[in-house]
């Protein structure tokens, strides 16, 4: 599909503005910049989309992947949907809030419905009159309302990039679409909402007022239906009797009455009584109600104000709502003795009203009462009998297990969010939840104050050991692992990529290391290890940042690659004792049984999705460690997938979400709430997850503008035979070449071991190009997969060109979608035009590009990530196509990351060049090669051989 410039765009905004329409409509899939946004025509019955918010804070739909989660939408309704949000994020939302209040949605879509609705709402409410012309401002969202909007997301892709901010921006883009709607339709605004749905068909609002009248004993409340007409110089609505309307819109304006009546004909359809009253015309004229009639109207509130009815309750009922009687409970009022994972908290439990405690004879008297409205304490209180008792017994059975074994800390959070997943009798949610209240102690809510908030929490200092300065946010995420850690509870650190979860926890280790640290309740002692899990690309990246940042810690390389074959499998639990920190990989869990059978301090594991899938042998294996407290660390949005947030808690936090058939009826259960359905879940697991992005302000302004890292790769072992066969045929041929000859046939080699460290296609011209052949083809698929999940953007460089369409075919099995190819033979005159391409369409994930002829004078700051697949050898080369996405214009931090095959001529040419940084631009002017020629042979031949340990790294 081609896609617009931002001239286009705004001219398409300006002057081909589609109007809102409820027929079936053309959706053209794009969002207002071109954007593609992978949604089908919506042609057939069962369409299935998602919302997708993107880092450039844009809403989108998207053709669901999971059809379990996402039921399918309605034809008509996908048509409507598709073709509103092709115009941009703002009339997309405006077509959900105004069009689709009828419309059965899945819940990530009634969210934003929602979200939108609230807009409508107070469009309605801030005119004077929605016939009059010009557009009423509606004002924003307070914090809180923000707040409470971003705990009741639903787990989507790009919920991670939702803020405050984001929220009000998109408030704005609904309130532009409106006006640009109205501008184009030339009516009012009630013309227009009418377009949309009838039910915002509404000269002014219709107003239930219900007043206590103690007075009157007989019928204690007064009732009065009103609707507003105008707003008074205070900026009041001026409320006049319904009755009034039948001799205003007398005559000629009879269809006013009728739409100023829709909501009352609307909710009577659902409220008997209602339906009585106004059959009989009693809704005209003010009324005297008993208790019984004003509890029918308060039951029935939800379904008044679905259709549109104002409620005006009694001045002393807060939020307007009775006083209620309260089964409440108060956890963790003192710390626990003991600090663990079963740490056990006080329990607590009173009956209350309105947050009073009632007294014993005062819970008898009101359970003396008959069901619905009674005077209490001199305030009108709602009387259930059935669930008040519920939730006392259920509080009591509670009060009786905590007085017999106490609670432990899992257990409080799940009373405290009102989710318990592992409780299949109850369905995993508080029914009652209007019937009780839970609430954190002094102890509790301190310890949950910071969790919530970090840099609230007591510095820690690792120490002249640490040698680096921790960032801000890395210091908060120190304090926060240790805090978990402390408690003996599991933690998932879900930093952006290049935030630096490497050294926060090689700083916890050095926190824990401390002389006194092991005294601690929950800590280990100094002979008790610590374990690391990591994918085998990654463990000597671990290793390397350890011996950097923490030379003190005393490392251990579980690997085949780092220890002979007999010392590895002879490890016992006795001989891992006394080691701080055991690297190993997710595979040599299953080779080591030492490394299950050992009891450990700490146990991390790094790039957490690798156990994602809980049906994996290797996923099994890591559940099977034994630790006093777990870290999980990744960089993907774990909160956006459910069956990765239930595998990866499964591991930190065993049995707090309970099994992955009951998470999974819970999960079904919290989408078919009509309220915030996943603020339960969201309330469950945030303690436990911190995550910053780089997108934060707070946090970019504190990061360097460009992060580079090694990539350390694996050989496969085709790739270390044919290695190994060029190292002996260098050896053969030196010993007949010199002076020109010798040079050439070095330079000549040294391509040759670059080709096979890329993939042993290239060297060996066989087409083929197999995945598994290659350690770089391996790293690069987990490289992108974090990327695609970030729905971010990356340029891959390579000075192969035969190696550019491989890579491209590859990266387009990884992120679903076609990329980019530019190299020596794109044609000069189509370049800038992919350039162009790669900028303005956010759908485009990758672009491949060979380093000489993308590696200078190109503009691609869209993209956030560089990956360097095979070395030039010349910094100077490599940091100037770096900055094709490091320059002005650029308003992310980039990610540089450098392809290095362990074992090979790749590693020592990159030590080479580290180790002589400062003198690079002029002994590497023209290439490490031509350095390399003037090695003598036994020099030259060591730099080439293969460590065989080292490039062989089987997961």
């Amino acid at each position: 599909m081609a896609t617009r410039s931002r001239s286009q765009t705004a001219a398409r905004r300006e002057a081909d503005v589609a109007p809102p329409t409820n027929t079936a409509a053309q959706a053209v899939g794009t969002d207002t910049e071109g954007t593609s946004t992978g949604t089908s025509t919506g042609t057939s019955t069962g369409t299935r989309l998602a919302p997708v918010f993107t880092p450039q804070r844009r809403l989108l739909l998207a053709a669901a992947d999971d059809a379990s989660a996402w039921p399918p939408l309605e034809a008509v309704t996908a048509q409507r949907l598709q073709a509103a949000f092709a115009l941009g994020s703002g009339h997309g939302l405006l077509q959900l809030g105004a069009g689709e209040v009828a419309s059965a949605l899945p819940p990530a879509l009634a969210h934003w419905r929602e979200f939108a609705a609230r807009y409508i709402t107070g469009l309605c409410t801030a005119a004077d009159e929605l016939g009059a012309p010009g557009l009423p401002e509606v004002p924003a969202p307070s914090p809180a309302e923000l707040q409470a909007t971003l705990a009741a997301t639903p787990p989507m892709i790009g919920a991670e990039y939702l803020s405050g901010e984001s929220l009000l921006a998109l408030w704005a883009e609904l309130g532009a679409a409106f006006a640009a709607q109205l501008a184009q339709s030339g009516g009012n605004v009630q013309a227009l909402l009418t377009r949309y749905d009838a039910g915002w068909n509404l000269v002014g609002r219709v107003h239930f007022n219900l007043a206590e009248n103690r007075k009157d004993e007989d019928a204690p409340f007064a009732f009065m239906a009103t609707y507003t007409t105008r707003l008074s110089a205070q900026a009041k609505p001026q409320h006049v009797p319904l009755g009034r309307a039948l001799q205003q819109f007398a005559g000629a304006s009879k269809h006013e009455l009728l739409a100023l009546l829709a909501p009352v004909q609307r909710a009577s359809q659902h409220c008997a009584w209602l339906k009585a009253m106004v059959d009989a015309g009693e809704v005209f004229h003010p009324l005297r109600w008993t208790p019984a009639q004003a509890l029918a109207l308060l039951r029935d509130a939800p379904a008044l104000q679905a259709a549109g009815i104002v409620l005006r309750m009694p001045a002393r009922w807060r939020a307007g709502q009775p006083a209620r009687a309260q089964a409440s409970a108060t956890i963790g009022a003192a710390a626990p003795s003991l600090l663990s994972q079963n740490a056990l908290l006080d329990f607590e439990l009173q009956v209350t009203l309105d947050g009073e405690p009632l007294t014993a004879q005062e819970i008898k008297a009101l359970l003396a009462q008959s069901d619905g409205l009674a005077l209490i304490r001199g305030q009108w209180t709602l009387v259930d009998h059935d669930r008040l008792k519920a939730a006392m017994a259920r509080f009591e059975g509670i009060a009786r297990s905590a007085s017999e074994g106490g609670l432990n800390f899992a257990q409080a959070m799940r009373l405290m969010s009102g989710a318990n997943p592992g409780d299949a009798t109850r369905a995993g949610l508080d029914d009652a939840a209007d019937w009780s209240q839970v609430s954190a102690g002094p102890w509790l809510a301190q310890t949950l104050a910071g969790l919530r908030d970090p840099q609230s929490l007591a510095a820690l200092q690792p120490g002249a050991a640490l040698q680096a300065t921790l960032r801000p946010y890395q210091d908060a995420g120190l304090r926060w692992l240790h805090l978990l850690s402390t408690l003996g509870l599991g933690a998932c650190l879900a930093d952006d990529m290049g935030l630096g979860k490497t050294i926060q926890v090689l700083a916890l280790l050095l926190v824990l290391k401390q002389p006194g640290a092991a005294r601690k309740p929950n800590h280990r002692t100094q002979a008790t290890p610590n374990l690391l899990v990591a994918p085998a690309s990654l463990l000597a990246n671990w290793s390397a940042e350890a011996a950097r940042f923490a030379p003190s810690l005393t490392i251990l390389v579980a690997h085949p690659s780092a220890l002979p074959a007999d010392e590895f499998k002879a490890l016992t639990p006795a001989s891992l004792a006394g080691i701080d920190l055991v690297i190993t990989s997710y595979g040599s869990l299953l080779r080591a049984p030492a490394l299950l059978a050992t009891d450990w301090g700490l146990a991390v594991i790094d790039e957490a999705q690798a156990i994602k899938n809980a049906n994996a042998k290797q996923t099994r294996a890591v559940k099977q460690i034994k630790a006093r407290a777990r870290i999980a660390l990744t960089g993907t949005p774990i909160e956006n997938r459910l069956g990765d947030l239930w595998s990866i808690f499964d591991f930190i936090n065993p049995g707090l979400l309970g099994s992955a058939k009951q998470f999974s009826d819970f999960t079904k259960r919290l989408g078919e709430r009509p309220h915030q359905p996943f603020a339960p879940l969201r309330a469950l697991v945030q303690p436990y997850i911190l995550r910053r992005m780089k997108t934060d302000k707070s946090v970019i302004q504190d990061l360097p503008d460009k992060t580079e890292m090694r990539s350390h790769c694996a050989l496969s072992r085709k790739q270390a035979a044919l290695y190994q066969e060029a190292v002996d045929d260098m050896a053969q041929r030196l010993q007949h070449s010199d002076g020109m000859q010798r040079r050439g046939l070095v330079l000549a080699m040294l391509m040759r071991f670059k080709q096979i460290c890329n993939h042993p296609s290239q060297w060996l011209g066989d087409g083929a190009w197999l995945e598994a052949d290659s350690g770089k083809w391996a790293r690069l698929r987990e490289l992108a997969e974090v990327i695609a999940a970030k729905q971010e953007k990356v340029l891959v460089f390579t000075q192969f060109r035969e190696t550019c369409a491989p890579l491209a075919q590859f990266l387009q099995s990884v992120f679903g979608r076609a990329g980019l190819v530019l190299h020596g033979e794109t044609p000069v005159a189509q370049r800038q035009a992919l350039v162009r391409r790669f900028q303005d369409d956010a759908a485009l994930p990758f672009f491949v590009l060979s380093l000489k002829a993308g590696g200078a004078g190109l503009n691609l700051t869209a993209a956030a990530h560089v990956i360097h697949f095979d070395r030039w050898w010349n910094p100077a080369v490599e940091n100037q196509a770096t900055d094709r996405a490091f320059r002005i214009g650029q308003t992310r931090n980039v990610l540089v990351h450098k392809f290095v095959c362990r074992g090979t001529v790749e590693e020592k040419i990159d030590a080479l060049i580290e180790s002589k940084r400062q003198l690079a631009s002029d002994v590497l002017a023209g290439g490490a090669e031509l350095l390399l020629t003037e090695m003598g042979d036994a020099d030259l031949l060591k730099l080439v051989a293969l460590d065989l340990n080292a490039a062989l790294a089987e997961n």
